[in-house]
């Protein structure tokens, strides 16, 4: 028999609309990345591949709390936040397919999404390197004088780049409009966080810069969409980054590839027990924010965009030859591309 469940019945803070979209958009990233991993098996999907299940939150959340010109860049974990942010799923499929009507025309695969008109500022395939490059991003909208700010998300692995503390420490000497975000899902590849560090709680290295540094519940889209907001009010007051730790967790391995011997069949059941899905959608029902009816037209909304992504990847063009020589320089004519 079923154990019945005594957990008491979330009230919901937010409006309906917010619900919904928390809802909608990590399940179109958790059903997007389910069949990507499927497509991978089938070796549609090639090279490299970095699932999100489980994560879902630390995008979604974070969405919410910031406005349309905030800039976002991110690691190679990278298909679930434009995803979010509005870029067409068929795009992103075509990109894992690597054809030429993907976000990068089939040129950067499963690391390297990218969409300029949605202010996402790109997947990273190099450890570490997207935080300065976030730092710089903030920097800019600092430098031009506007309000806008850089959400900068990295994995528990980066930390331990050098780069990144020295982005730490000149984005508190300049005060720039940055949100640091460690996603923490406890593993770099398949190295626990206590087998690299001492210091175990990620977000104390931000105060060594005597920046405001904070833990989050990772798997609580509430909780990301409350410290996103309080750090993106500081960092548009003129007061500089925050740093927050994304306690999170990835129910898949480090990237296709992996066997995942280095963890429990019960440790991921116990935090799937607090699926950030599972935990919107109670709410939803606790508070009947959305109907059943209302529900079931987003899971099928969902699938069908799923689908539909998969048929575009499918029937979308291989590049041409030719595409590698463009897009290199911005200047059409530069004279060391050779005919």
């Amino acid at each position: 028999m079923a154990k019945k469940s005594t957990a008491a019945k979330s009230k919901a803070k937010y409006s309906k609309e917010t619900y919904a979209f928390w809802y909608e958009s990590m399940l179109l990233m958790r059903r997007f990345e389910e069949k990507a991993g499927q497509l991978y098996g089938q070796q549609k999907i090639r090279g490299f591949c970095h699932l999100y299940i489980g994560q879902e939150a630390c995008a979604s959340g974070a969405i919410t709390a910031l406005d349309k010109d905030d800039k976002w860049i991110t690691a190679y974990r990278d298909h679930a936040h434009p995803l979010g942010l509005g870029t067409d799923p068929g795009a992103v499929m075509a990109e894992l397919y690597g054809k030429a009507t993907g976000t990068t025309k089939g040129k950067g695969g499963s690391m390297h999404i990218f969409d300029k008109e949605r202010n996402f500022m790109g997947g990273h395939g190099i450890v570490g390197a997207q935080v300065p490059m976030g730092l710089g991003i903030g920097f800019a909208e600092k430098y031009r004088g506007t309000k806008n700010l850089c959400i900068c998300h990295m994995g528990d692995g980066a930390v331990r780049q050098g780069a990144v503390h020295e982005a730490f420490n000149l984005a508190m000497l300049y005060k720039t409009p940055v949100i640091f975000v460690i996603e923490n899902n406890g593993y770099a590849m398949g190295t626990s966080v206590a087998r690299t560090s001492n210091v175990t709680e990620l977000y104390k290295i931000g105060e060594a810069y005597d920046m405001p540094s904070f833990p989050v519940d990772g798997m609580n889209v509430e909780a990301i969409h409350e410290a996103v907001a309080e750090a993106a009010e500081r960092a548009r007051k003129g007061d500089g980054p925050t740093l927050l730790e994304f306690r999170t967790y990835r129910y898949k391995g480090h990237s296709m590839s992996d066997p995942q011997k280095y963890r429990t069949r019960e440790e991921v059941e116990e935090y799937k027990e607090r699926d950030p899905i599972a935990q919107v959608k109670a709410t939803i029902i606790d508070n009947s924010i959305l109907t059943e009816d209302e529900i079931k037209e987003i899971d099928k909304k969902v699938k069908k965009q799923v689908d539909d992504a998969v048929k575009f990847a499918e029937e979308s063009p291989w590049p041409d030859g030719q595409d590698a020589f463009k897009d290199i320089y911005m200047q059409e004519d530069y004279p060391f591309v050779m005919e």
